[in-house]
């Protein structure tokens, strides 16, 4: 039996999906994974073909709305499919999970599933008339392909509930909601803080717009008035995205010492050890993979109360909940640890043990697995 992964950036196969591709291959299926440029990655193929995946690159642009260039990926992906005959299929963010599944469904795959990780720029933000324009084109498309799914999965109850109420899931079309995307609690294992140096908050993001990188600077400014040697720093790098953040604006905050830039980092694990809170003030997640690996290692959290976000964080107990785009109130969170320093340790501490028992991710993967009757 042949079970096909589609996605749309390389790396994410072993950032995000290897504990999923390993759960598969350990229940004796032969894996395909499918992205764009993915044979030229020869970080993320040397994993692959350690792990026994067969891999295949195909035509994709990860962003922008491109009928020609979206044309040429259902193509490739039908081609492929018509080629390797997988029994199930799989598409996880919005091209993969449109294209892949209207391709799987012209192949004949008999298993259709998608993966819902997130909604971004279409169903993010203020509704500006581009952004309008590509939800239209967003929701006809998605409504399209996943009446072709045997399952739909959601990684939060307000992305589900959204889908139903815009009639783009049919109440024919099953759906299941799972705790995110998991977290390895073994490898994001807990690594105390230092007590003795100053806080540091930390924010890992593509640095968007939408992922509140604009206002935990904001924050920082009027944290820093009060207390000059917090720190605050930011993982991460520019994006495509059209709400993205400008190279000159970054320029301004490191040349005004509001954030400490650290760039894009492949491991992440040493930036959440220096830290002592992390901080994502985003408008709307799936669920956001950055605050698990924060939980998992003993750290308190600050999010918004926004989908996703809230599910991560019950306010007071591991974290502290804001509004989504409130700086002021994001600040006085932060301002809260520092003045009250023993809730640090306190919350980290229940941050760890919601992520052993909500957020493991096997506990996730074998979830969907029995959902997708692959026992």
């Amino acid at each position: 039996m042949k079970f096909l992964l589609v996605a749309s950036f390389a790396s994410s196969l072993i950032g995000f999906r290897k504990p999923l591709i390993v759960a598969l291959l350990e229940r004796g299926l032969e894996v395909h994974v499918a992205a764009p440029e993915l044979l030229d990655n020869q970080v993320v193929m040397t994993e692959l073909t350690r792990l026994g995946v067969i891999s295949h690159s195909i035509s994709m642009q990860r962003t922008g709305i491109n009928p020609v260039a979206d044309t040429q990926a259902l193509i490739s992906l039908y081609a492929l499919m018509r080629k390797i005959k997988p029994d199930y299929m799989m598409g996880y963010t919005i091209k993969p999970v449109i294209y892949g599944t209207l391709a799987a469904w012209l192949a004949r795959v008999p298993k259709r599933f998608a993966l819902i990780t997130g909604l971004g720029f279409a169903f993010t933000g203020e509704d500006d008339n581009k952004r309008k324009r590509v939800r239209a084109v967003a929701q006809g498309l998605y409504r399209s392909a996943l009446r072709h799914c045997q399952v739909v999965f959601f990684q939060n109850h307000d992305d589900e509930a959204l889908f139903r109420q815009l009639n783009i899931v049919s109440s024919k079309t099953r759906t299941c909601v799972v705790s995110g995307s998991g977290v390895d609690v073994e490898e994001f294992d807990v690594v105390p803080f230092d007590t003795q140096k100053p806080l540091r908050f930390l924010l890992i993001a593509r640095l968007l717009g939408d992922k509140g990188v604009r206002e935990y600077n904001q924050a920082a400014q009027q944290v820093k008035k009060l207390y000059p040697e917090v720190q605050f720093d930011l993982v991460g790098g520019l994006d495509a995205n059209p709400t993205s953040i400008t190279q000159a604006e970054l320029d301004e905050w490191i040349k005004a010492d509001t954030v400490n830039f650290l760039g894009r980092l492949n491991d992440v694990r040493p930036a959440i050890q220096a830290s002592s809170v992390y901080v994502l003030p985003s408008y709307r997640e799936g669920t956001p993979r950055t605050v698990l690996e924060a939980m998992a290692m003993g750290r308190a959290i600050i999010t918004t109360d926004a989908p996703g976000c809230r599910e991560t964080v019950v306010d007071g107990d591991n974290g502290f909940l804001v509004p989504v785009k409130d700086v002021d109130a994001l600040a006085q969170a932060m301002l809260r640890f520092i003045e009250q320093p023993a809730l640090i340790a306190q919350m980290g501490r229940r941050a760890r043990i919601i992520a052993e028992e909500k957020y493991d991710v096997h506990k996730v993967n074998a979830h969907m697995i029995s959902e997708m009757e692959l026992e």
